[in-house]
């Protein structure tokens, strides 16, 4: 009689038809084979495939086995997660620790242990590894000797290189084989449970087609460009030197454009041809917003086809994508990637499997950070730190995009910044200066910065235009700025929801493009990717970056026929909000004084971000390296707690509420009917509904929850009830509210 299969898992068809299991000897194979091909990309195919042997070792003994076969009943999908006497993960991390010595068991069973909930703390709770070690002692003894041979018959594992225990390296590096793990884990289960949808993991281009396809659309756009004019001309000379710096060898790039420059398209042509002359397999675009990576994302698939290009971040509907594209958003296996920085970075922090699975393919990748400058500065310390760990040690090539190039070098003035030493970056545009000078399209005026203006004073000034735009740093200053202007003014800040101001930045482009008056007072949100182009624009007072980016809303074609645009910088009454934003203001001020005229030197842009990242609070202000740094005895790291403390937006004094405008009121009365236990439906109504949202502050929310304004349509869901509370000129009307000085930031 032929032994029962032991079995890894099970599947159910829509019948009800069971399949034959999944063996699950077959299983930690298949695994291993590909955790190992993929840790090959960073010197580690040994690693990924130990962890690929001993990751379900727990689902082997026959306590699980029966619990699978006989509670489970060969449940659909099969997975005995439920009972938690019967934690296999745990299971399989004490036998790594049990068949190697401390330093390779322990990096082992982080891996094992955390598979499917997470890689784990330490220590400090009953989920913590050291928690989980100990009371998983008693079983290790029942898993077959037959699970055990295949993972001590080669000598011991080495690694891959000498490890800092003063960075990033160990924890980064262990987190690295995690998503080799579950990764593979994830791919070979689907395979056995979703044969169909597997096999739809391809047709995408390799990097030779995309090159040739952007290669093919350059020569269009050069022949439909105007090539008399100097902006075209400069940005057929910044792709040049994109091309040209591509053959470098690969490692950290600045790529220093002025606004409107062409970086988007020439930083791409820069990475296609990296990427080809290096064998990098592909390439991440990471913007800083998701209200403007929907532009970049319409480039690229202009160039590309709307099949070849993963939008992936929090605002993505994946379900009017293909397959094809959902399935690539889930582990990045595809050559073009466009991403926020929340995205990006938090991923490189997670624990979690599902935002860690993706990080093995960012090794061998080329990684552009569009407007580098507006890396958070409170993270600045792990970002740098997990760069350099992508360049040194996983084959990365990656490039700050910006017109305002921080200073991200080590320095002799502000020696305990965690820079990288100097000539590591290597400048993409062979001229800058000269680019800066030519690509000149603005001429920007300072008022006294001693005579603060009234808003009334203000107004006077900006009706005198006909197409003029003002930014101020905050909703209320908008606000009452807003409420002084003439009618038929328009009105942007982040009170509107998502999906409004996309309308009104499309009417605005409108205007401008048929020669309409258009006036428009905004927050700082129309600074970064948003492509309009004002003759006149006044910006207060605020950090040199955020006056650059406002300047490349003026002029940005070049298009006054001899003579530039203007940029009226002014004082207002009120002060930038208390933070970060006040200082960067109050640098500017200090810098303006001192500088000799150029607004546009890049030798001012290192002054301000010196000063800028000397004056703030701390880099690491959540103590993220200490918590990733491994502890000389034991190895504790903590990964869960360093993933919870790398949040880049920090929403615990804020609340988000959904707008009925346009068609969000019936998507909102849709949620109501939902079933709280249909979660597939929900995700799908929330992701859409994300269009629809405005984040306001606790005290406000329990204002308007107070008055009656708000309904809850879903559990701990929140919408506005009253359509007289959302304005179609300026959004939701929270002003009369008390409200903390900081709520109104952008």
């Amino acid at each position: 009689m032929l032994a029962p299969t032991v079995i890894a898992h099970i599947a159910q068809d829509e019948q009800g038809i069971w399949a034959p299991p999944q063996s699950l000897k077959g299983h930690l194979e298949m695994v291993a084979s590909l955790s190992g091909s993929f840790a090959g990309s960073f010197s580690s195919s040994f690693w990924g495939k130990l962890a690929g042997l001993a990751h379900d070792l727990g689902k082997s003994t026959p306590e699980w086995q029966i619990y699978i076969r006989e509670k489970i009943g060969f449940e659909k999908e099969g997975e005995p997660e439920r009972d938690k006497t019967l934690d296999h993960s745990s299971l399989g991390a004490v036998a790594v620790e049990q068949l190697f010595p401390i330093h390779i068991g322990r990096i082992l069973s982080y891996i094992i242990a955390g598979h499917h909930a997470g890689l784990p703390d330490w220590e400090g709770s009953t989920a913590s590894l050291k928690y989980r070690l100990q009371q998983g002692d008693s079983k290790y003894s029942s898993i077959p000797s037959e699970y055990i041979e295949p993972l001590i018959k080669d000598p011991l594992p080495k690694l891959p290189r000498l490890f800092n225990p003063n960075t990033l390296d160990v924890s980064f590096w262990i987190r690295m084989v995690f998503s080799c793990l579950v990764d593979g884990d994830f791919l070979d289960t689907e395979q056995y449970m979703q044969k169909e949808v597997s096999n739809l993991r391809t047709g995408f281009y390799n990097i030779e087609q995309l090159l040739k396809l952007f290669d093919s659309h350059m020569i269009s756009l050069a022949a439909q460009a105007t090539a008399a004019l100097s902006v075209n001309q400069m940005r057929n000379q910044v792709l040049a030197d994109c091309r040209t710096a591509a053959q470098l060898s690969p490692g950290l790039f600045s790529l220093t454009v002025p606004t409107g420059g062409g970086k988007t398209l020439a930083s791409l042509g820069f990475a296609l041809e990296h990427a080809k002359r290096f064998n990098k397999k592909r390439i991440i675009y990471v913007i800083p917003y998701t209200s403007i990576i929907e532009q970049t994302v319409d480039v690229f698939r202009n160039v590309f086809g709307d099949d070849q290009v993963i939008e992936h971040h929090s605002n993505f509907d994946s379900d009017y994508q293909s397959q094809k594209i959902r399935l690539a958003s889930e582990n990045w296996d595809a050559p073009i990637i466009v991403t926020t920085n929340v995205q990006f970075l938090e991923s490189l922090y997670a624990s979690r499997p599902g935002r860690c699975r993706k990080l093995h393919n960012i090794a061998e990748s080329v990684v552009i950070f569009d407007e580098a400058q507006l890396l958070p500065v409170e993270f600045l310390h792990p970002i740098l730190e997990s760069i350099e760990q992508l360049a040194t040690h996983y084959r990365t090539s990656l490039v700050f995009c910006t017109a305002t190039q921080p200073s991200f070098e080590k320095s002799s003035q502000f020696p305990s910044f965690p820079g990288f030493e100097k000539g590591l970056i290597r400048e993409i545009i062979k001229d800058v200066p000269s680019l800066f000078r030519i690509l000149k399209r603005v001429n920007i005026e300072l008022c006294d910065p001693n005579t603060p203006i009234s808003w009334e004073e203000l107004a006077a000034r900006l009706v005198t235009y006909d197409k003029v735009l003002c930014i101020v740093s905050d909703r209320k200053s908008c606000r009452e700025l807003y409420a002084l202007m003439p009618p038929g003014t328009i009105h942007l800040s982040a009170l509107m929801c998502p999906q409004h101001r996309t309308e009104i930045i499309k009417q605005i482009k409108e205007s401008l493009k048929t020669n309409q008056p258009v006036r428009v007072i905004s927050t700082q949100l129309v600074e970064a990717g948003v492509d309009i182009d004002f003759p006149v624009v006044f910006r207060a007072l605020a950090g040199i970056d955020s006056i650059v980016q406002a300047a490349g809303r003026c002029n940005r074609e070049g298009k006054l026929v001899g003579q530039l645009g203007q940029v009226i910088l002014f004082t207002p009454a009120r002060k930038a909000p208390p933070g970060i934003l006040r200082k960067a203001s109050e640098i500017t001020e200090i810098l303006l004084h001192e500088a000799t005229g150029n607004f546009f030197d890049a030798d001012l842009y290192k002054k301000y971000f010196t000063a800028l990242y000397w004056k703030a609070d701390s880099l690491d202000s959540h103590h993220i390296l200490n918590l990733l740094k491994p502890d000389s005895k034991t190895m504790g790291i903590q990964f869960r707690s360093a993933a919870k403390a790398f949040t880049l937006i920090d929403d615990s004094n804020s609340e988000t509420i959904l707008i009925p405008y346009g068609a969000g009121k019936s998507l909102i009365e849709r949620l109501q009917f939902i079933d709280t236990q249909m979660e597939p439906s929900a995700r799908y109504l929330f992701r859409k509904l994300q269009r629809y949202a405005v984040s306001i502050y606790k005290n406000q929310f329990q204002a308007l929850l107070q008055r009656g304004s708000l309904k809850e349509v879903y559990p701990k869901v929140f919408a506005l009830q009253c359509d007289v509370e959302y304005s179609e000129s300026v959004g939701l009307l929270v002003d009369e509210l008390p409200s903390d000085p900081t709520a109104y930031i952008g």
